[in-house]
């Protein structure tokens, strides 16, 4: 018998998300991000819809610019931030988006670290990755490595953006963000 802890996949309809996903990098293009093209592959394989993919040098007022946009439209409700959470001087993923944060999701970071310790050992501890609501749309900031990404989206988000999902999941608390 399944714990109640235990996370599964009963009936449920599906409810496709609108994404976007934001490649934090000065040196990468569409055809060479192997993390960003990781997520999208992710978003079509869940169902969900990509609404837009760009990439984004490692600059505050243009991370935080593009992010605001999305933000503000309503057919994204998932925002994939990756690249630039680590602590060399161009890592400014945290710095540029954290402040805008309306609710922290510390418990992602923190799983994401329990989990990624497994793979790379103590070296997890130089990941900054984050997660957390602007207003009512989600975001994920992970890591630029496609290793990282990957155990993100396996262990995590597929799960956690999955309507299925029990005993419980973002996709049906998407609709009481918006509660005062």
């Amino acid at each position: 018998m399944a714990s109640t802890n235990e996370a599964s996949t009963a009936t449920a309809p599906h409810a496709p998300l609108g994404v976007a996903i934001l490649t934090v990098s000065d040196t990468r293009t569409l055809e060479t991000d192997s993390s960003g093209g990781l997520l999208a592959d992710y978003a079509a394989s869940a169902g969900h819809r990509l609404v837009e993919r760009v990439i984004v040098p490692d600059d505050i007022p243009q991370l935080r610019a593009q992010v605001t946009r999305w933000t503000q439209h309503d057919d994204v409700s998932v925002i994939f931030v990756t690249g630039g959470t680590g602590i060399t001087g161009r890592d400014v993923t945290p710095e540029a988006i954290e402040p805008m944060l309306t609710k922290p999701i510390v418990g992602f970071g923190e799983l994401f670290r329990m989990l990624s310790y497994a793979d790379i050992g103590a070296a997890t501890i130089q990941s900054r990755a984050f997660a957390g609501l602007i207003g009512a749309t989600l975001v994920f900031a992970l890591p630029g490595s496609t290793g990282a990404v990957r155990l993100a989206i396996d262990e995590i988000l597929r799960p956690q953006l999955d309507a299925a999902t029990k005993p419980c999941n973002f996709v049906q608390l998407l609709p009481r963000l918006r509660e005062r």
